[in-house]
């Protein structure tokens, strides 16, 4: 061998040996190390004559071994492993900014201040994008969650100064109303005192807006659904133009790894589980029979994507290819 070469080879095996075998945790650095940061997280798409913006609102840590319901003994485990994953899943919060002309939408609003640090980006990455709250002329919330609507409020001012909330009414009575907690397990308990508080400067200022999801357009190209479960008026929204549409989905699913190969699994937040259920298996078939983009809440950021079908009532996200938009 050559005498350079025989250098090189000893070099990549000093360096291969000085680094941690699968399994096997690094040495600590000697010194603390800043943790590096991400840039505010948005991705831009057009749809017909809409452009779709996702805005990464933060991430948090899912103990989803503990609140995936439904699953067969070491089913959860084995799907994640499946996806280099294990519980617990750093789960998304994603929003959508929905633009037209001079019209600004949006759908949800992510946590806010509502999970600490570990959500309120969603400001940061609209500004990145080129936008501010100020521009906002409507927001469609999916359903009062806090990682959904906790956005709306921050320090107790509303971070949208001139949009109007837009909310399925069904949802807005369910959780205005502190005399329905019976109905909910300790889980969810929270939500309601959440969800009035988020909406409150909103309805003082008369800008809170609720309709019925029957399936009509709440605004050109726009059309609610109803997709109660996860809550009592969970909605989702069909964004349409021409032969395009893009359906935003809320909670459909949380943990993709495993609730599209097994679509029976539930999660301890839903409010009737068995609801929730027959709304994602219904949601699965008209995306997959329509060749509907999906904009997810809670898949890997941008959290746009396809679905395609593999085996019966099995199915696999298909992420979006990346574009530069040129």
């Amino acid at each position: 061998m050559h005498k350079t070469h025989t250098l090189a080879a000893a070099l990549l095996l000093a360096a291969a040996s000085a680094l941690p075998m699968a399994g096997m945790a690094a040495e600590p650095a000697a010194a603390a190390v800043q943790q590096p940061r991400q840039a505010p997280g948005f991705y831009r798409m057009q749809l017909g004559t809409f452009q779709v913006t996702a805005l990464l609102d933060g991430t948090h840590l899912f103990p989803v071994d503990q609140l995936l319901l439904g699953a067969r003994p070491g089913e959860v485990d084995r799907l994640l492993a499946q996806q280099y994953l294990k519980a617990p899943v750093e789960g998304m919060i994603n929003a959508f900014l929905i633009e037209q002309g001079d019209r600004v939408m949006l759908v949800d609003t992510g946590a806010g201040d509502l999970y600490g640090a570990e959500g309120g980006g969603l400001v940061a990455a609209l500004r990145a994008s080129g936008h501010s709250p100020a521009d906002v002329d409507d927001i469609f919330i999916t359903h009062l969650h806090e990682d959904h609507a906790g956005g709306l409020l921050r320090d107790g001012n509303a971070v949208f100064p001139n949009a109007t909330v837009h909310v399925a009414k069904r949802e807005f009575d369910f959780w205005t109303n502190s005399r329905n907690q019976d109905q909910v397990g300790p889980l969810q308990r929270p939500f309601f005192a959440a969800a009035q508080s988020v909406l409150a400067p909103y309805r003082a200022a008369g800008r809170v807006q609720t309709f019925e999801p029957a399936g009509q357009d709440l605004l050109p190209g726009l059309r609610a659904m109803p997709a109660p479960g996860h809550t009592p008026g969970h909605s989702v929204y069909l964004l349409h133009d021409a032969d395009q549409a893009m359906l935003f989905w809320g909670d459909t699913v949380h943990v993709a790894a495993v609730q599209f190969d097994d679509p029976q699994v539930a999660i301890r937040y839903d409010w009737q589980s068995t609801q929730a259920i027959a709304s994602r298996d219904a949601l699965y078939q008209q995306a997959v029979a329509n060749g509907w983009w999906i904009a997810a809440a809670h898949i890997s950021f941008p959290g746009i994507g396809h679905i395609a079908e593999g085996a019966p009532y099995q199915y696999r996200w298909v992420p979006a290819n990346y574009t530069l938009n040129r």
